[in-house]
């Protein structure tokens, strides 16, 4: 049984692939094969997203309208979705770079009916869920700070593309879902509002790509 918290392996700084090459290959892709991630790959994934890139200053991967961060991440793992991790539901520490135990069971089956019943939700082995706590950023630029947080976390959408892609990994951003819903599946707090969701896994060869 895994303790509450589950410290992540360290991410990798550099990799083979350029940036050009993952702009060049990322696509959405709603299709994967029938197996796992590497918790190694999960760990990237999380720190492209929101991981810790200045340790003295605490800055992260993605901008941030004056570094208020109002993202949460959130994982589902499907059983057998990740090598050496339960299924479950997890949210991401970027300052630990970890991940805390929220749920471990199963939530795919619920998830993708709180997504409008689309097959990716179901069959991907993660689902990445970003949520936002509005309130940090708009509490410094009132209303415009919607904006901002929206910007964000479109920031953010890149980063695990292109993460993705250059892991020959496929995704796509799903944004079609019962808001509630979701957070009922993410057993998350009121003031954390999802707002995407990707999910995640491995390449097929030779599959047509939508967009």
């Amino acid at each position: 049984m895994y303790s509450n918290e589950i410290i992540l392996p360290e991410p990798k700084k550099k990799g083979v692939v350029s940036v050009e090459e993952a702009i060049f290959s990322r696509r959405s892709v709603r299709q994967y094969l029938n197996k796992p991630l590497k918790l190694e790959e999960l760990s990237q994934l999380l720190w492209a997203a929101q991981g810790i890139t200045d340790e003295e200053y605490g800055l992260r991967a993605s901008p941030s309208a004056g570094a208020t961060y109002p993202l949460e991440i959130y994982v589902t793992v499907r059983e057998g979705g990740v090598e050496k991790l339960k299924p479950g539901v997890y949210h991401y520490n970027p300052h630990k770079h970890s991940i805390s135990v929220i749920k471990e069971e199963d939530c795919s089956a619920a998830l993708y009916n709180a997504a409008l019943k689309q097959s990716c939700v179901l069959n991907a082995p993660i689902n990445v869920v970003i949520c936002a706590v509005y309130g940090r950023t708009t509490a410094r630029y009132g209303e415009r700070g919607y904006r901002y947080v929206h910007m964000e976390a479109g920031h953010v959408g890149e980063n695990i593309y292109l993460q993705a892609a250059a892991l020959k990994l496929e995704t796509v951003a799903v944004g079609a879902f019962y808001d509630e819903k979701v957070a009922q599946v993410l057993n998350a707090p009121k003031n954390h509002k999802p707002i995407y969701v990707f999910p995640i896994g491995r390449r097929k060869i030779q599959q047509k790509h939508n967009r």
